[in-house]
């Protein structure tokens, strides 16, 4: 009996068949919004050393006797005022996005694109989607994290998952990972697409200020040399240029900080509650460093800063969702696709193209006469 092999791989593998997969990767949620459903979560989320990075036994004392106890409910409360249908909107959306998309493909592009999405902290796990390409045979792998902007925490995350699920795979595809999107002008003219879309829908006054919020990082990822801060800035730059804002009518700020440490600034929540002072009472706001709306822009933007600004003395406060599912961000990701796999698409085209030509010429043969190189 042969020993069994160390190594995954398909018992059943087609030779001379090429497949595309492609990965989407989003963060993840909680599967309940419980302090039982949060814990898991958190603890997963929490112990990524791309995340928390030089992890000392204090801070592990503080994470499991402290941080996830006390912070489970409280973030429970959060998740429950935008949970909907018994599903997070980051789930419903990302697997709207991830359907459509993959129909999309298969009908514009080629059918032999597999498209399956992981998440990094819940189900189905980044290792899951995987698997589940593997399964299908897939020779050439393209991995669009959901991240517009690079950060060592989010798309560094994504790869080691990535890298660390290949190395027991026995077919090592092709790979290919798009590390960020931030200044792709199809990513800008959707962004200041579904700007001006919900300006048309929503007849109030002109806003006085359109904010781009962004999640935070550590300032000691700046210095480090994380790009994710200047692509951010360029993000918000490109848009207000496409929508013809002056530099004093757009804001950049960074929202959900942790900890006691400096984080990227000027922080969100303290601008809020600055601007009124300054004669600043009707504004917009637009998180586009997430791919769908989450608990951190529908409860942290649209609820709870919503409420320091009108509390400091604001008038106005509009929140632009994400992009979600809608038709221009699966036009995005249509457009990354092609743009970031085309080599991997051009060769799939002439591998499955070359196959049908010797099948073709096989009929002509006796069997013991055909081979597949």
């Amino acid at each position: 009996m042969p020993k069994k092999s160390v190594y995954q791989g398909a018992n059943d593998y087609t030779h001379g068949k090429d497949k595309l997969g492609i990965l989407l990767a989003n963060l993840g949620t909680p599967e309940e919004p419980t302090a039982a459903g949060l814990r898991p979560f958190l603890r997963r989320f929490l112990n990524d050393q791309r995340v928390i990075e030089n992890k000392t036994l204090w801070w592990k004392f503080l994470l499991n006797c402290i941080i996830i106890p006390t912070r489970s409910p409280k973030s429970a409360v959060a998740y429950r005022s935008i949970w909907k249908d018994g599903a997070s909107p980051l789930n419903f959306y990302s697997f709207g996005l991830a359907s459509k998309l993959h129909s999309k493909l298969t009908k514009e592009i080629d059918e032999n694109i597999i498209l399956e999405l992981g998440m990094s902290y819940s189900k189905p796990s980044i290792a899951q989607a995987l698997g589940k390409l593997q399964k299908h045979n897939i020779t050439k792998l393209l991995v669009l994290p959901l991240y517009p902007q690079y950060s060592c925490s989010t798309v560094a995350s994504v790869f080691d998952s990535v890298a660390s699920e290949l190395t027991k795979w026995r077919l090592v595809p092709d790979l290919r990972i798009v590390s960020s999107y931030h200044d792709n002008p199809v990513y800008i003219n959707a962004l200041a697409k579904s700007i001006r879309k919900f300006r048309q829908q929503n007849n109030k006054n002109r806003p006085q200020l359109l904010m781009f919020s962004f999640h935070g990082m550590p300032l000691s990822s700046l210095l480090q040399g994380d790009p994710y801060h200047c692509q951010c800035y360029k993000t918000a730059r490109l848009v207000a240029a496409k929508l013809g804002l002056k530099q004093s009518e757009y804001k950049v700020c960074f929202q959900s900080r942790f900890g006691r440490s400096k984080w990227l600034q000027p922080y969100t929540d303290i601008t809020l509650a600055a601007l009124p002072a300054s004669g600043i009472k009707r504004i917009q706001t637009i998180c586009p460093g997430f791919v769908a709306d989450c608990v951190e822009t529908l409860e942290e933007m649209d609820q709870e800063n919503r409420e320091i600004f009108l509390k400091a003395g604001g008038t106005q406060f509009d929140y632009i969702p994400c992009l979600n599912d809608s038709t221009e961000q699966l036009n995005l990701f249509k457009s990354l696709v092609l743009d970031s796999g085309a080599d991997l698409l051009t060769n799939l085209k002439r591998t499955n193209s070359d196959l049908q030509q010797r099948q073709k010429q096989a009929r002509k043969l006796s069997k013991s006469e055909y081979y597949v190189e």
